[in-house]
């Protein structure tokens, strides 16, 4: 598999004392679906928003497949956000706006600033933009205001906002963090059938080991700006989740049920 995504010696720092990110090296593939877990506060947002420069890290090199994103400008960054889906905790919709014009904010990238403050769209991209929401479920609900979904609902919309960009990665921020368990794992299931239908690279970031464990192909473990794990979901061990939570490690432990950790 080709490598998608290369970060190499990344660090972030907040004013004089608050390093987000300490020296972060890594690289994610092709199609693969990547969870970042830690504790809140352990740099997972920072670092993801460092992938696609809505922060600017304040040293180190992303490479984002064979193009180094510390180097553009604006016109460029722009051209590159459209193959980068982002999604969000708080699913950052119009809520006054129906399903379908917030799916269409997706192709704004795409645009001129006079066609999108105009909301000009093709047929093309209109027909493409039903067809992702009946693969998320959401055909029944195009033309309703997005104020009037549900939790779950309103990621669906995010999720196929995204993908109307035709993204070659998809960046989740906490996607399910709002959402109550049944809402989580809808989520989560087509997070998981996009990364292997589509061949589409995920990174998500969680705080739910039990979630990254049952759905990644790899588990990146970040605690105050470092990584503590990066390798299979098969390999962590108790003593690794510990590391990467601290105090909070017992309580997640206990939740992971499904496979012993150890």
């Amino acid at each position: 598999m080709t490598t998608l995504l290369e970060l190499k010696h990344v660090s972030k720092q907040y004013g004089r004392d608050a390093l987000a990110l300490s020296d972060v090296n890594f690289s994610v593939k092709e199609g693969e679906f990547v969870s970042v877990i830690g504790p809140s506060g352990a740099g997972k947002s920072t670092l993801l928003r460092c992938m696609n420069r809505m922060i600017d890290a304040s040293s180190g090199e992303v490479n984002f497949d064979g193009v180094q994103v510390m180097d553009l400008n604006k016109a460029q960054l722009r051209k590159l956000r459209t193959r980068i889906g982002m999604i969000f905790q708080h699913y950052n919709l119009v809520n006054r706006l129906s399903v379908i014009e917030n799916v269409l904010h997706g192709r704004l990238g795409y645009k001129s600033t006079l066609m999108g403050s105009l909301g000009w769209y093709s047929a093309e991209e209109k027909e493409q933009a039903m067809k992702i929401l009946g693969l998320l479920g959401l055909h029944e609900h195009v033309y309703k205001r997005c104020d009037q979904l549900s939790g779950g609902q309103k990621q669906r919309v995010g999720i196929a906002r995204a993908l109307v960009q035709d993204p070659k990665m998809l960046l989740c921020d906490e996607p399910i963090a709002s959402l109550d368990p049944n809402a989580a794992k809808v989520i989560m299931d087509y997070l998981k059938n996009i990364s292997t239908s589509m061949g589409i690279t995920v990174v998500v970031n969680l705080h739910q080991v039990d979630v990254a464990l049952k759905y990644s192909d790899r588990i990146i473990g970040v605690n105050k700006g470092r990584i503590i794990y990066d390798g299979s979901p098969k390999h962590i061990t108790n003593d690794q989740i510990y590391e990467i939570y601290g105090s909070e490690a017992g309580d997640l432990i206990m939740d992971v049920g499904g496979r012993h950790v150890g």
